[in-house]
């Protein structure tokens, strides 16, 4: 009898091990997004501890293909990559502004922040990675990920030439952003 019950609470420990295991694994697999650009993939965590509306909006962007075919309008070496515009020019969005959610990650480099115009609110689908760390922004741009591979494909876009940093011609494409590869 007392066998029969450890064999049982035994298998009960196992299929909850296996539960929990599965969903904690799905669950850091629903916290990467999976941005493909021509060049190579590139991984962003996403940190919906931090801010989760922000994070919210950008998975649902992704997983509806917004992202895709998109560029990278605004590069400045050495500071960031600037893309999420439908427009390609810096003044375009999906129409749904988002609250800021500040917090207390650092700009560093592969950080992955909401840019914005003048009204802290006024954050909507564009979206910049930095290359280096600029404490400057800190408290100011929500952060939302962070490049955990492929930054070498970030770092290899090439630098705008107009005003501001503004892409010109031939910017890089993001053929796809999915939270499952």
């Amino acid at each position: 009898m007392k066998f029969k019950l450890l064999k049982a609470l035994c298998l009960g420990l196992i299929v909850l091990k296996s539960f929990f295991t599965s969903h904690e694994v799905k669950s850091q697999e629903e916290k990467i997004i999976f941005m493909v650009l021509e060049t190579g993939l590139v991984k962003i965590e996403t940190f919906p501890e931090f801010a989760p509306k922000t994070v919210k909006r950008i998975i649902e962007l992704s997983n509806n293909g917004f992202y895709d075919g998109l560029t990278f309008h605004r590069v400045i070496k050495g500071f960031m990559a600037q893309g999420g515009d439908p427009e390609g020019n810096g003044t375009g969005g999906s129409g749904k502004n988002l609250n800021a959610e500040f917090n207390e990650l650092k700009h560093t480099r592969g950080i992955v922040s909401m840019a914005r115009a003048n009204d802290p609110d006024s954050a909507d689908s564009q979206f910049f990675i930095c290359y280096d760390s600029h404490p400057f922004l800190d408290n100011k741009y929500t952060i939302w990920g962070k490049v955990i591979e492929g930054m070498h494909l970030i770092d290899r876009i090439p630098e705008g030439k107009g005003s501001n940093g503004q892409v010109l011609e031939n910017p890089t494409r993001i053929l796809s952003m999915r939270t499952k590869n």
